[in-house]
């Protein structure tokens, strides 16, 4: 969130920055900002503020976003089809190199860049790219089997789109997406 309002600053040809001001436009409290940005070092100038290239810098390469990453991306159905197509991945360091689906000759409805693969490509294609993080937007019925073989090949970070909880080891990460949740989320809030 924050490297997101740093970018806007830059592009906005803004060059230093309080700590209020960063804050307000992340929509969290100052003394939250100091605390967070304490943990990966000591930034800024008391009364002078943040140099935002170079913050934006530090909290990239954090990140590692600092170049892009691969991404590999399993199950081009619908939504599947929609995050590969999307070209706003690459704006944030993330690049989708590869796709897998069981039908990958199927005929899709917008025109695709990136290969879509069979399935049993991905131990290939991730050994050879050193992919690390994976995006899941299988059905239900699959997404545990599909995450198995993903952490056999080194993944271990998952973007789980898939509508059940996957059990993965300690040290692979999984976040989870759920759409009809976040409506769910949304129809309580509109209800009071």
């Amino acid at each position: 969130m924050y490297l997101r309002c740093l970018q806007r600053l830059k592009i906005n040809g803004i060059r230093t920055v309080s700590s209020e001001a960063l804050a307000k436009a992340a929509r969290v409290k100052s003394t939250q900002l100091r605390k967070d940005l304490t943990y990966f070092g000591q930034f800024g100038t008391r009364g002078l503020g943040y140099d935002v290239g170079q913050l934006s810098q530090m909290i990239s390469d954090l990140l590692g976003t600092t170049s892009l990453q691969p991404v590999i991306l399993v199950g081009v159905g619908n939504l599947g089809l929609a995050l590969l197509t999307y070209r706003g991945f690459e704006q944030e360091g993330f690049e989708i190199i590869a796709a897998f689906d069981l039908d990958s000759g199927r005929k899709r409805d917008k025109p695709v860049v990136t290969p879509i693969h069979d399935i049993s490509k991905i131990p290939e294609i991730v050994k050879k790219n050193g992919v690390r993080m994976a995006i899941v937007t299988v059905p239900a019925a699959a997404a545990q089997e599909v995450t198995n073989s993903l952490v056999s090949c080194g993944i271990t970070g998952i973007l789980n789109f898939s509508p059940i909880v996957l059990h993965v080891p300690d040290e692979v990460m999984v976040n989870n997406v759920n759409l009809a949740i976040e409506l769910e989320n949304l129809s309580y809030f509109i209800q009071q």
